[in-house]
């Protein structure tokens, strides 16, 4: 079209140096922070390589640009990691150049695949989360999408590093546990050069103001509301295990830890009054005139109050439908929440400050629960309690509960929401089971979706109020009709044996310290007689 054809124009004005080099076919992808084009290379021999050119936005903090590089050329190019060939830089724009594979689409070829092809193909993405997982790499954004598979060539390549972080123990330099500000650009004026690995190195300049966005994507604009799930840190250690190395917004929501019209400010002393309580299933409590003098105060105003909140305070409200005063006059918390709706792990939805590889995990999990099922995007909420509130439609109300509380976090559910058999619920959404068939070519890409789960919103609660009210549909799959699939085509589909489903449940633990790794998955049963 003609705007993707403007675009290779202004790329070519931006980085020249690609012009004597690379033949710029197309666009094949575009992201937040980045577009992936199709190009060749004239190589010295006269044949034609093909390549794809990832352009950064020129917004992207050179941290993350060097970031990036580093775990591709440490960690990629084999395994089934995404390696470098070269890197192009022309002022802010950067241009990452990297091998092409040819790849379909998920969606495409998700009823089509074979049994056996949908365990090659979890194998293989195991062998590349066991690879940047052994240099303490978090992908954070592990999907379909971001995991190339040639079904004909039967190669596969694990891309897209933008939003990877690093494991305390790390070996990516550029990943480590980012130090405040001033230490980041002292350190980096010390060391302008940073060796990214195999003899490549990048110079940095870093602007004296850090740019947060690109640590990580921007939380959803869409402010969270209606909700009845409360999400509360465990009484112990509420502040201090709060980590701020991201300050910025977790679920996109107003900041509402603010502390108003609660302080009396008595010559010397401030005073605070009685702890008011806010039940959060009532209007009555909260007009609106209260609530907007609270969205508009100021972020000083914010700091000011809390820093004044006694830090001895007991909080009224713990493991209640209720927010009380004390809460909201504590700091917000903040934690990573980098990665694509649908695939975050409960411990990163309930904002917990520490997150690991099992956040990949997780993800991958979602992924075999797509192929098991045939259903993809298996889950689609508009935010990240409903998100919750659908993992436990799944893997049950009582047992998320529990696996929060092993990671400080208390939620509080209306309902009790029981776990659901993922044999049963796979071969039924996949019309596999004698009770709902399936026929030939019939792509269920119906996701597990806000209409088909068993939540619903509670309209009458004011918007900065957090939860969300589940009531329990009998199953994810009421309402589907009915359909036949040929007995001769079923692929292996009728054959599915119990250790499919037992890694899926290991994979979607709900505890992340005890979600099995990508080491221990490819020594699962599962993959018995397939060779490392």
């Amino acid at each position: 079209t003609a705007g993707i054809k403007r675009d290779i124009e202004r790329l070519y004005e931006a980085v020249p140096q690609l012009v004597n080099v690379f033949k710029i076919k197309e666009k094949i992808g575009e992201g937040t922070f980045s577009s992936v084009y199709l190009a060749t290379a004239q190589l010295q021999t006269g044949y034609e390589e093909k390549m794809a050119l990832k352009h950064l936005i020129p917004t992207s903090h050179p941290l993350r640009i060097a970031a990036e590089l580093q775990c591709l050329t440490v960690a990629g190019g084999q395994d089934n990691v995404m390696g470098v060939k070269y890197c192009f830089r022309k002022n802010d724009h950067v241009v990452i150049v990297m091998p092409y594979l040819e790849h379909e689409s998920f969606l495409d070829i998700l009823n089509s695949l074979s049994f056996e092809e949908v365990r090659e193909y979890m194998f293989n993405l195991f062998k590349a989360l066991r690879r940047i997982h052994h240099f303490g790499i978090v992908h954070r954004d592990v999907k379909p999408s971001n995991f190339l598979y040639n079904r004909h060539l039967k190669e596969y390549a694990l891309v897209d590093f933008g939003l990877a972080q690093g494991t305390p123990d790390t070996k990516i330099e550029l990943l480590k546990t980012a130090h405040s500000e001033d230490q980041q650009g002292s350190c980096l004026q010390n060391n302008p050069t940073i060796p990214l690995g195999k003899g490549v190195s990048v110079n940095v300049t870093v602007p004296k103001q850090i740019d947060q966005q690109s640590a990580s994507k921007p939380a959803d604009k869409k402010f969270i509301s209606h909700s009845k799930i409360q999400i509360k840190e465990g009484r112990e250690g509420k502040e201090g295990s709060v980590h701020h190395s991201v300050q910025r917004s977790v679920f996109g929501e107003r900041n509402f830890n603010v502390y108003s019209s609660t302080y009396q400010e008595n010559s010397s002393t401030k005073v605070m009054k009685h702890s008011k309580m806010i039940d959060v299933s009532s209007k009555k409590l909260v007009t609106k005139k209260k609530i907007i003098s609270t969205k508009t105060l100021s972020n000083g105003a914010a700091r000011k109050a809390a820093s004044g909140c006694p830090s001895n305070l007991i909080c009224d409200c713990y493991a209640t439908d209720k927010v009380c005063s004390v809460c909201l006059s504590r700091c917000q918390q903040v934690a990573p929440r980098a990665g694509t709706p649908g695939f975050r792990a409960p411990e990163v939805l309930t904002k917990c400050p520490t997150q690991t590889t099992a956040i990949d995990m997780w993800s991958a999990g979602i992924i075999f629960l797509s192929l098991l099922s045939g259903r993809y995007p298996f889950y689609k909420a508009s935010d990240d309690l409903t998100a919750l509130a659908q993992i436990m439609t799944v893997r049950g109300s009582r047992e998320t509960i529990q696996a929060a509380k092993t990671f400080g976090k208390s939620i509080l559910c209306t309902q009790v929401v029981a776990a659901q058999n993922l044999r049963t619920l796979c071969e039924k959404l996949r019309g596999t089971n004698s009770s709902c068939k399936r026929s030939q070519g019939e792509v269920p890409s119906k996701p597990v979706s806000d209409s088909t789960l068993p939540v619903a919103v509670d309209k009458s609660c004011a918007p900065e109020t957090v939860g969300i009210q589940i009531q329990y549909l009998k199953s994810i799959q009421e309402g589907d009709d009915a359909l036949e699939m040929k007995a001769t085509d079923m692929k292996g589909w009728d054959q599915v044996p119990d250790e499919a489903y037992d890694l899926l449940d290991k994979l979607l633990d709900l505890n992340p310290a005890t979600r099995i790794t990508a080491k221990e998955a490819l020594q699962h049963p599962f993959f018995k007689d397939m060779r490392l």
